[in-house]
């Protein structure tokens, strides 16, 4: 496996061992190390030689605007993980030492071969129906009432997910109305066979369902005599959990706080004789003012920020404060743009390449994005195996993808849309979202001006824009593509009759394809028709491709152990991440922060 190593200069000087011993093993309580006995280890996860786990310190975050607002229970909210994150557990979680040569942890998804397990230790699928999880033992809930730190078994599984699906003594109120990933699975039954084993039964075969119960948001496993008692876990002061945190304050529109549960069962996967977590505390501000945000990085009140969309100030940080890392994640184009392929003159694939070739996307990302962007094509899918990446197109299909304006303007002719008197071919409206850039969408509207096309620019809220797709609209609307969420569930939105089907296509071809897709026996031919089905659309160019814009993860010198990663965002578990991280004491307090 290729790996890359780096030394620092002092470290070299210094002749700095490479273990960790000592002051970081399991559980060690002491302060950190003088400044003569700084020793460094090499993180296999990288190959990158970084200062040794030390323990205590705080980790100050940042979250978006209304995070305190959060539900923190699965039956009754999406996005519970905002405040649960760190303090309950799921029966799974990506694995933090995977070589990143393997798979980066940049993904909104991760295949099963980079989730580990959890809450359970391993797990086994002796047919295509039924899935045995074998529950970890020595976990225990947070000694706080009315948990009061006892024993976490396979019972406790049961009757989570017997609340969640509507299943036992559930049965009458019904599954969950926040969890349809969840709840979607043909669950037949949900059985702990005894203290340690839980056994899942599916009604028919669904080759996701174990993705889904290891990770997804809606599995965390709550409290049951927490909810007996209060109904729900609601309240953040009700909160209890098995995990490496404990919530013990919130503060609404400002803040959320977590402290070490310094009984955690866990250990470091990096460093598996380092028991977790790192940090005596984290603590999440609430902001919304990008200004505050940026002072708040250069004055080192914030330790780390995850996706900061605004450029400018991004650029403007790297050169004021070179010291902090910045770390660029493409994680999809939010730039493309989605034409009606029922109606003329969208019915026309060779419309729909000229309007592609009209696009001087490598410019755009050179002069507007100053070169952060990424400007290849690509399908509806972006995750790694499952797209043809570009450069293994067909040149037959290449050509279409690339800037050539006077070939977009003959195709343009020999579709029967020649220039009026007044130079121009046809008119058509582009619907534009609030999520998608603005000021993109005026470039393209400039560039398709040059080949005759004139083209509205109509602004619409995210929920006008929402309710445009899957619905006959006059021209364009915005679109998105390369997208690093999960393979499997957005090759869905490629049928016809999907609500996410942004451009109204009508393909019995692709349906079939994607049918085929989402019942297929094994992932190895999951994953071949996922790729088929996305170069399908590419092929027949179902949507104008526009650059990935950048997102952009932030972290000062002195937070050890991140390396760029989404990590266990992705699952909706942010603030697990930051169990795994550590504070180099010493350079933070060299550099007076």
């Amino acid at each position: 496996m290729r790996k890359k190593m780096y030394m620092t200069g002092l470290a070299v000087m210094c002749g700095l061992v490479l273990t960790a011993t000592g002051l970081w093993a399991a559980g060690a309580e002491e302060g950190p190390a003088a400044a003569a006995d700084k020793k460094y280890v090499t993180d296999p996860s990288t190959g990158k030689v970084v200062v040794a786990p030390e323990y205590g310190g705080t980790i100050t975050a940042w979250a978006g605007g209304g995070w305190t607002q959060a539900p923190s229970d699965p039956y009754s909210g999406s996005w519970p993980h905002v405040i649960l994150s760190g303090v309950n557990e799921k029966l799974g979680i990506p694995n933090w030492a995977i070589d990143r040569d393997v798979w980066d942890l940049t993904a909104a998804y991760y295949p099963l071969s980079v989730m580990k397990g959890r809450l359970a230790e391993s797990w086994e699928t002796p047919d295509d129906t039924t899935i045995i999880f074998n529950i970890r033992q020595g976990v225990n809930w947070h000694d706080k009432a009315p948990m009061n730190g006892r024993e976490f078994d396979a019972y406790d599984v049961e009757w989570n997910y017997h609340r969640m699906l509507g299943l036992g003594e559930f049965t009458d109120a019904g599954p969950t109305a926040f969890a349809a990933q969840l709840t979607g699975i043909p669950f037949e039954s949900v059985t702990a066979t005894d203290k340690w084993t839980v056994v899942m039964k599916l009604k028919e075969p669904r080759l996701d369902a174990l993705g889904i119960m290891l990770g997804h948001n809606s599995t965390f496993i709550m409290p049951r005599e927490v909810i007996e008692q209060h109904g729900d876990t609601q309240d953040w002061r009700n909160l209890v959990g098995t995990g490496p945190f404990e919530l013990t304050d919130v503060v609404d529109g400002s803040s959320f706080t977590y402290v070490k549960n310094p009984d955690y069962w866990g250990f470091d996967e990096k460093y598996p004789e380092n028991r977790l977590p790192y940090v005596d505390e984290v603590r999440v501000l609430e902001m919304g003012e990008e200004a505050t945000i940026m002072a708040a990085l250069r004055s080192g009140t914030l330790d780390y920020i995850h996706y900061l969309i605004n450029l400018d100030g991004v650029l403007s940080l790297k050169r004021t404060n070179p010291e902090i890392a910045v770390h660029t994640i493409l994680f999809r184009s939010q730039n493309s743009f989605a034409p009606n392929l029922r109606v003329p003159p969208f019915d026309d694939i060779n419309v729909r390449r000229a309007m592609q070739m009209a696009l001087d996307n490598e410019t755009a990302v050179a002069t507007f994005w100053k070169g952060e962007a990424d400007a290849t094509p690509f399908g509806w899918q972006g995750v790694k195996g499952y797209h043809i990446p570009f450069e293994e197109w067909d040149e037959e299909v290449k050509q279409y993808y690339r800037y050539d304006p006077e070939a977009a303007e003959k195709l343009l002719d020999e579709a029967g849309y020649p220039r009026g008197a007044d130079g121009t071919r046809f008119e058509t409206v582009l619907s534009q979202g609030q999520y998608s850039v603005l000021d993109f969408s005026e470039i393209a509207v400039a560039y398709w001006a040059e080949i005759g096309v004139d083209v509205e620019l109509e602004l619409v809220t995210n929920a006008e824009s929402q309710e445009m797709i899957g619905r006959t609209n006059e021209g364009m609307i915005s679109s998105i593509g390369g997208s690093l969420y999960d393979p499997v569930t957005f090759v869905g939105h490629l049928r016809s009759d999907s609500k996410q089907n942004r451009g109204l296509h009508q393909w019995p071809e692709l349906d079939a394809m994607v049918d085929a897709a989402l019942t297929a026996t094994n992932h190895e031919e999951q994953q071949r028709l996922i790729v088929e089905a996305d170069m399908y659309g590419i092929e027949k160019h179902w949507q104008i491709w526009g650059p990935r814009s950048p997102t952009f993860m932030v972290a000062q010198p002195w937070l050890t152990g991140y390396s760029g990663e989404i990590g266990h965002w992705a699952v909706g578990d942010q603030w697990t991440t930051h169990s795994r991280l550590w504070i180099d004491s010493e350079l933070k307090e060299a550099m007076g922060r």
